[in-house]
C-alpha cells in the first residue's frame, strides 16, 4: 500500500509528517529519517484492527469493494 506523506519542518526543530488519508495520522521526529521512521509505524498502529473493530451483528455481511 502506498500513501502520501506530507513532509514539514517544524518551528522547534525536526519535522512532523502526516497522512492525509489518514485523519489524525500524525508523527514527528529530529531528523527526516527519524520522523519517516515514525509516521511508518503510526501508520501500521493506525491500520492495525482493534477488538473493538471487529464486533458485528450476526446479520452483517462483510463486503470488499475495490476503489
Amino acid at each position: 500500500m502506498k500513501l502520501r506523506v506530507i513532509l514539514e519542518p517544524s518551528e522547534e526543530g525536526g519535522f512532523t509528517a502526516h497522512v492525509p488519508a489518514l485523519p489524525g495520522c500524525i508523527s514527528e521526529g529530529d531528523t527526516r529519517e527519524a520522523t519517516l521512521a515514525n509516521v511508518q509505524e503510526a501508520i501500521r498502529l493506525y491500520l492495525e484492527p482493534v477488538d473493538d473493530d471487529l464486533a458485528t451483528s450476526p446479520d452483517a455481511e462483510v463486503i470488499e469493494i475495490a476503489v
